[in-house]
């Protein structure tokens, strides 16, 4: 069993926080070689078994666009097999109607769409202008909500775009504020390439609620591009946020900006929570046991920190 860090803890952090489990989806879309479907259900069995929920599956994104998920239909096909109802209320991704169509033959429960904060990356990412990702957006969010289905918006380049730099906090706001309108349940903002800093983070947070948007409505998701991603959710559990995107082993990048490095590692976060006595209800041995295995598959160390700690 793994020794845990001495708790100290603060009455200003929330008492409790949900990890929102990317690995599967997020985490391997950058990987180059293929890899098996059996291999990406084990994983996401056995991180569900940790005690991670919600775990994002997977992207009913073009195979063009992101090879490594192409078998987006025989891995939620096989994850029913092995999970039954339960797979269906994993969360997928899906980029327009066609990834929705696909989601719904499944019987699927749970979908996210992915806007940008940045012209440039709404150009580059979703073949749209910035105003115009709003109409692509909306008959897909209309039809999954008439379906009672769960949507999460993610918004990409929250603090930095790697074409157009620093973005403004006045234009995150406004892109995040329409995806909510259009209906998202939560919205996810994303440090695409690693670049927030802990004020920035709290600038941002608080931008949002002078604009109406309750903590409880937001997530965050940061990349450990400059070592900075627990930084970051320190200020945000300092804020008041409650959801944490994280991938398992630190693995993750973005396909359509290469400057995005890994995800922050959901063993990093679990030491850092643990040390401060917030529950998230996950076992961060069988994380770290299953980012292990998985490291082996991939044919290199895991990234993060904690699992080199543990398992080294």
């Amino acid at each position: 069993m793994t020794d845990l860090p001495a708790v100290v803890r603060h009455d200003d952090l929330p008492s409790r926080i949900t990890i929102y489990e990317v690995g599967a989806r997020d985490g391997l879309q950058n990987e180059k070689t293929a890899i098996d479907t059996g291999v990406k259900a084990e994983l996401i069995t056995r991180l569900l078994d940790a005690g991670l929920s919600p775990v994002e599956a997977t992207s009913f994104v073009h195979p063009k666009w992101v090879p490594q998920l192409a078998d987006a239909k025989q891995l939620m096909e096989e994850l029913v097999d092995r999970l039954g109802d339960r797979a269906r209320e994993l969360p997928v991704l899906v980029p327009n109607e066609k990834g929705l169509d696909r989601a719904l033959e499944l019987g699927l429960s749970h979908i996210a769409i992915f806007g940008s904060a940045t012209e440039t990356f709404a150009n580059k990412n979703l073949n749209q202008t910035f105003d115009g990702q709003w109409a692509m957006f909306e008959p897909t969010m209309n039809r999954a909500k008439d379906a009672n289905m769960t949507v999460r918006g993610y918004l990409s380049m929250c603090f930095g775009d790697p074409w157009e730099g620093q973005v403004e906090i006045a234009k995150v706001v406004e892109a995040g504020k329409r995806l909510l309108d259009l209906g998202a349940d939560q919205l996810s903002l994303g440090d695409t390439i690693g670049v927030a800093t802990a004020g920035h983070v709290k600038a941002l947070i608080r931008a949002f609620e002078e604009a109406g948007v309750t903590t409880d409505r937001l997530a965050l998701h940061f990349h450990d591009t400059y070592g900075q991603a627990l930084a970051n959710t320190l200020a945000g559990l300092q804020c008041g946020v409650t959801t944490y995107d994280a991938s398992a082993g630190g693995l993750g990048g973005c396909p359509y900006a290469k400057s995005a490095t890994g995800n922050l590692a959901t063993e990093d976060l679990i030491w850092m929570l643990d040390g401060l006595g917030i529950e998230h209800g996950v076992d961060l041995d069988k994380v770290a046991d299953t980012s292990q295995w998985l490291a082996g598959h991939l044919g290199r160390p895991s990234p993060s920190a904690v699992v080199r700690a543990l398992r080294s």
